[in-house]
This record gives C-alpha cells, structure tokens and sequence, in this order.
C-alpha cells in the first residue's frame, strides 16, 4: 500500500467461462504489490476527504459530474496474500493517516481477453492485491441515499468493477450511492481441494469471491454511511457471473441481512450440481498437474504456472461456484424450493440474444445427436414434442445446430431467469422481469476508436447480445463502445431510472415510465424496446414448451 496514503498504515491480523479464451501469462505472486493502473489521473481537481470508522479516504469529483464525488480503489478486506492466499478475506484494521483514492487498482488476476467478441478486455497488468471497492456518491444529499452494490460478469473468471463500462456517475446523479466491488477470480477465488477443506475451521473449501462479497457487503453496512448511504436499504445487483452471484447469496446464511434487495441481469443460479458440486475432484486435478502437495506449497505457486494449469486442464468448466456445506449449505435451487432462501424485492431479466457469441453454435449437428440432445434433456420429452418443435420451427428449418442452440440459450437465460422470479413472487409480490429487445450496437469496449474491432456484420449485427445491456444500465454509451445513437440514449435514461427507482422502493414504477406490472400478477415481462410495454409474447411460446417438456 506504499504511496497511497498520506500518512502511516497497519494492516491488522487475518480474520478469509464461458467466453474468456487465449490465457496469457504475466508475472508472479511477487508481483502483487504492484498499486495503480499507470494512466493519467481522472477528473478534476476538486477533491474532498470524507471520516469512515475505518479512517480518512480522499476522493474527488467525477469527470462527468462534478457534483458526484467519486472514490476509487477503497480496501474492503486484507490483501489476499501469502498465508491468506486460498482462505477467506481479512478483516481490516482502522489506519492512520488518509487513504488516497483517486486512482484505480489493478484488476484481479486472470487470463487476458483480446479475442473474444464484444467482452475483449486486452492486456493488463493484474495484482493479487485487489480486494478494492469504487465509490460514486452526491456528497450533498440532504438525507441517506440507497446504495446500489455490483457485481460484475466474466463467468466468475475475468472482469474488474472499475472497468470504465461502469461509470457510476449517472447512477448516482439519480440519488443512489454506487459501489462496484473487485472479488478474487478463477482458481483464486474459487479453487476446492480436499486439503484445503481439512485446515479449514469452516471444514469447507473455494467460494472466497463469494467471501469477498459477503466482506464486501459487511464494509458497506459499516462505512457507507460516511459516503451519504443508507445501509438498510441495500440493493446487490449483477450481470451474468455477478447475477449468479447475487442468486446464490439469496440462499446463503452468510449474507443474511447484508442486503435487502436484488437485481439479476441475465444469469441465474438454479444450474444443475451434480457433477463434482463441491469442486474437490476437479480442483484435486489441478493441484496434482501443478505437482502440488502441501498448503505450503500451493501457496507459493507462481501465478503464471496457476493460470496455465487452470487452462489445461479445463477447471472453470467444471468449477467455479460450489456447494461448500458452509457458504452455500446445499445447492442454490434446493434453498429456493426449499423456502430456505431470502425473500426480498427482486428484478430480473434477459435479451433477446444471449447466446450470439456466449453459446457455441454447431451448424453441422446431426439429427442423431440432436435427438440425442433432446433425450438428455428434457424428461416429457414424447408429450411435449410437438409443441417444442413449433416453437423452434424457425430454428430447426436453418438446422439442428441452431434448434439446439436457440433451446439452449433459453433454457440457460430467460427459462432460470423466470424460474428465479417465480420462486421469489410465491412470497414477495414486488417481483418484476424484464426482455430486452433492444438492439445496441457491438464492438469492442476497451478499443471504441478503432472500427476495424467492430463485428464482421456491422455494429448491430450481434442483436440484444449478452452484456448489451451494461452500458444503457450505466448511462456509459460515451465511454465504451461505437456507433451509439438517439434511441440507445433514450431506453438507457429508461433503464437507468427503473433500476434506480427498484433501487430506492423495491418498485420500479415511478412518474413518467411505462407501467411495470409485478411478475406474480400477470406473469408478463416488461419487454425493453420500442415501446415498453408488458409483453407475453416476448418469448411466451418458447418457454412454454421447454416448461412442458422438461
């Protein structure tokens, strides 16, 4: 933390893919005290020093709204380093001194991404000192504002909370605090194995990005009011790997009253458990590739060596998330059928094209292993047949490949995102879904200036793609991505007002939008489009008959 504070720190004693391809190696685990992103410096020069009970923080005004003061690169846990490596976060310890933040830190470690679709993130250096917060608050709020939480995507395996895309300038102007977190990724934040589990008191092992949410939160119900936030009126919301995070904790007994409601954009986490659900099989196989006997020594393994391993060896596909018996006691779905998870106002939702570029598309499947498919999938499958096949008839005239493709994107997104809300409208009636129709456009987000990154068909080519929904949610079309034009700007002030307003009430209605009945009552989605309107069409048919045949 040298250079970053004005002033003396201690830290106190330890208390705790689908898309990303092409891993690179960059350093090691000595490399992790690496501080600040190298860059310029952001915004102006107004800057302001708020009191937590943790200590002084200096912030300054956002470059976009210098009425928002922002505060990056904020420690919510202990550095995740050495002996608190694979092991749940730290507490911290008051400091002396103040806490500079107005620089970003470095992402958490992962494989870089400079060739996968729109999500492309490029090369960058990466730290294992990233258990950092960013802060976006309107300083001069006359009462507590709620707090918003995120959690971003990158299928538990890439990603970083302060990536431009999350710019939470416009947010917070609608009279909200925003804080993005940075949690431990891939084998670093999720790595299972046997000897693991036996040094733990928790006899349990991997979930530490779920534990650093959990410690997340805990730091915001402890200091955010020194920002201008409401701690009992905290809304976790997520895309994609952040909204199976914010379902998962829905059901753990760690975060109850940590918050109090949610947002999931595009991901849910009723999947099945079966296979290897503690992670210790597949997690035992990464240790042995490593050669690696003893908690010594996978402690001092090379990040590099960790991240190659991981690859090889294909451990995202078959763990991340796990049911541990301690974060998560049984499996997410089970706590839901079960009554055992939270209930608390939620919203959720899904596009209209999820699985351009995110679900692999085989056009040359065969009738054989598309029925082998079926089979495998859908256990009514002879009584509900024909009504599958109607619905996919469009699908199924271009090939089997697509039929599956189109099946099992719906299965994954909309179906477990509908799933999700129907589970939670049994108790709470503020229970809303959204379908995005709404076709932003697709490029690359960390290069916007340069065209030749846009897709093969255009900039709009990709449809409502998965993660088309991050920048219209922020307000931050000027910042990332191209081509943005007048409707974009028009459903994103749309958007942006719902979540915020779900945000302050647990109701997204407010004056001047379209009316959002609750899920419970018509068992329509809000379809984001044209028009936004109440729509059972939006993909009725469809889950209908996966619904029947499953």
């Amino acid at each position: 933390m040298k250079g970053r504070f004005q002033g003396s720190y201690r830290w106190g004693p330890v208390v705790m893919a689908f898309w990303l391809a092409g891993w690179s190696v960059m350093g090691d685990a000595s490399e992790a005290h690496q501080s600040v992103i190298p860059k310029p410096a952001r915004g102006n020069d107004m800057q302001t020093t708020i009191v937590t009970p943790l200590g002084q923080i200096l912030g300054q005004a956002a470059e976009k709204n210098p009425e928002i003061s922002v505060f990056r690169g904020v420690p919510y846990a202990e550095p995740p380093l050495e002996s608190r490596r694979f092991a749940p976060p730290g507490r911290l310890e008051p400091w002396d001194g103040v806490l500079d933040a107005r620089e970003d830190r470095l992402p958490c470690w992962q494989a870089h991404s400079e060739d996968a679709f729109v999500w492309s993130r490029g090369a960058f250096e990466r730290s294992e000192d990233c258990l950092h917060l960013t802060i976006w608050s309107r300083l001069a709020a006359k009462e507590p504002q709620p707090v918003m939480v995120w959690l971003h995507g990158g299928a538990h395996t890439g990603g970083w909370g302060h990536h431009p895309i999350f710019d939470g300038s416009a947010l917070a102007a609608e009279g909200v605090v925003l804080v993005s977190v940075n949690y431990r990724l891939g084998p670093w934040g999720f790595l299972a194995a046997p000897m693991l589990s036996a040094q733990s008191p928790r006899n349990a092992s991997g979930n530490y990005g779920l534990l650093d949410v959990i410690e997340a939160l805990h730091w915001v119900q402890n200091n955010i009011a020194a920002f201008g936030g409401d701690p009992s009126n905290v809304t976790l919301f997520g895309q994609s790997a952040g909204s199976q995070s914010v379902c998962a904790l829905m059901t753990s007994p760690h975060a109850v009253g940590l918050f109090h409601k949610a947002i999931g954009q595009s991901a849910a986490c009723l999947g099945d458990f079966k296979v290897d659900g503690a992670g210790l099989d597949t997690g035992q196989k990464l240790l042995n590739a490593l050669s690696i006997d003893s908690i010594e020594s996978l402690r001092a393994v090379q990040n590099a060596a960790l991240l190659e391993a991981a690859e090889s060896n294909h451990w995202a596909a078959r763990s991340r998330i796990v049911v541990d018996g301690d974060v998560l006691p049984t499996s997410p779905r089970a706590r839901f059928e079960q009554n055992q998870a939270r209930k608390m106002p939620l919203m959720v939702g899904s596009l209209a094209n999820e699985g351009v570029g995110l679900i692999p598309l085989n056009e040359t499947l065969s009738e054989a292993a598309f029925e082998g498919f079926l089979t495998a999938t859908f256990s009514r499958l002879e009584e509900g047949r024909d009504a599958l096949f109607a619905a996919y008839e469009e699908a199924l005239q271009l090939s089997f490949g697509h039929a599956q493709h189109a099946m099992v994107t719906d299965l994954f997104m909309a179906h477990s995102m509908r799933e999700w809300a129907t589970f939670n409208a049994r108790h709470v009636s503020d229970t809303y879904v959204y379908y995005m129709s709404h076709v932003p456009p697709a490029c690359r987000i960390y290069r916007p200036d340069s065209p030749e990154l846009d897709l093969p068909g255009g900039p709009r080519s990709a449809g409502a793609y998965h993660s088309g929904d991050l920048a219209l949610v922020f307000g931050s079309m000027d910042l990332v991505g191209c081509g943005w034009n007048a409707s974009d700007y028009a459903v994103s002030e749309r958007m942006i007002r719902y979540w915020t307003q779900f945000a302050k009430t647990g109701d997204p209605n407010g004056s001047g939008l379209p009316e959002w009945a609750p899920w419970g009552e018509q068992n329509q989605p809000l379809e984001l489009g044209r028009d936004f309107s109440m729509n059972e069409e939006a993909l009725g048919e469809k889950l209908a008959a996966l619904k029947r045949a499953l």
